[in-house]
């Protein structure tokens, strides 16, 4: 059962066994592809692991089946700043403050991630870069690799991925070919993030197609687009700076970037982009926000459950499986961490007063 598998997994991460709890949110999911709670979780699994770029998908794809649940805006807030996109991060913290006004956590990372952002934009010239001419880029319906010497072409086989890809790009644009086959357009969705791209294809009665990478270098997402042709999809990412990117995808062996000649796209010369981040301590701003939950002053059935979990946390082996046991035979009416008393016996169901127990048959 998935709801069993949830249970195992969310034990297994609150005793920071990371990757068990991975392993069974991903079981979980596989029986229940619908739940957006376990995608929310699974992000949060995936942050603890440092696998960022996973934990946005995680948290887009539970965005995309529940929009009001709040901790998914939390996760994909708190993987993209740790990506840097802070202006993604910034829009997610905004939507998931505006579902959960009294959660502080939303109130702390939105105060940090203005700090991040200021620090970023604090050095950078007015106008970083300028359009390239209309002869840089010759797009037509067949576009594809080219041997033009101002290109750098690369083609990728994954064998995990269900559709061919490949990319050229010149200084100021990149072009991505997805090859995908006579695809209807409304089965497809493409977002463009600071340094994410996200690539769906979720066409009826097939395994759904999500690509995701980490890209090389920075985008200008509002001056990117796509189009669904009847032979590929055709990706345009207008980059943040001048240069021509060695790979599609981000690593650190390749941060190195290969500077190339852009007199031709670029009116003046490419100013330099010098960093002022400061390095921020994440361990203490996780501590922090954890302070913050134990103390959060609760009421009505949030302070209920927290009570319930907190005491769950805290017992050993035999008080887990009273409270499990207890709670489960007795329909939600009985809650006991004594298991000598409920471990012979069947726990019946103890209604509150005026109201009565009812067994529905399946």
């Amino acid at each position: 059962m998935a709801s069993d598998l949830e249970k195992r997994a969310k034990e297994a991460f609150f005793e920071d066994e990371f990757e068990r709890a991975l392993d069974l949110y991903s079981q979980a999911l596989e029986l229940d592809p619908k739940n957006a709670d376990l995608y929310a979780d699974r992000a949060q699994a995936y942050i603890k692991l440092q696998n960022f770029t996973e934990a946005v998908a995680d948290a887009n794809r539970a965005i995309e089946l529940d929009s009001l649940l709040s901790k998914a805006y939390l996760r994909k807030g708190t993987a993209c700043m740790r990506l840097e996109e802070y202006q993604t991060a910034k829009a997610a913290l905004e939507a998931g403050s505006s579902l959960a006004p009294g959660d502080s956590r939303f109130t702390r990372l939105n105060k940090k991630c203005d700090e991040l952002m200021a620090e970023e934009t604090h050095n950078l010239p007015e106008k970083a870069i300028h359009e390239a001419p209309p002869s840089a880029i010759t797009p037509s319906e067949d576009v594809g690799p080219t041997h033009d010497t101002s290109y750098q072409s690369a083609v990728f086989e994954l064998s995990k991925q269900k559709y061919r890809h490949d990319f050229y790009n010149s200084p100021t644009e990149l072009v991505l070919n997805i090859y995908a086959r006579r695809i209807l357009a409304e089965y497809v969705t493409v977002d463009f993030g600071e340094q994410i791209l996200s690539v769906s294809i979720n066409i009826p009665g097939e395994e759904a197609y999500h690509f995701q990478p980490r890209l090389f270098g920075k985008i200008i997402p509002e001056k990117c687009k796509y189009q669904v042709l009847s032979s590929k999809i055709e990706i345009r990412l207008f980059k943040a700076e001048a240069i021509t990117w060695t790979s599609l995808e981000f690593s650190k062996e390749k941060a190195l970037l290969q500077k190339i000649n852009a007199s031709a796209a670029v009116k003046s010369q490419r100013p330099s982009y010098p960093s002022s981040k400061s390095k921020v301590d994440w361990d203490q701003l996780e501590a922090q926000v954890k302070k913050e939950e134990k103390e959060e002053k609760l009421d009505g059935d949030a302070a209920l459950n927290k009570m319930f979990r907190d005491i769950y946390l805290d017992a050993d082996e035999d008080m887990r499986r009273a409270m499990t046991k207890s709670f489960v035979e007795s329909n939600g009416t009985v809650l006991s961490t004594n298991w000598k008393e409920v471990g012979s016996k069947k726990v019946e169901g103890s209604p509150p007063d005026g109201m009565e127990l009812k067994t529905w048959e399946y």
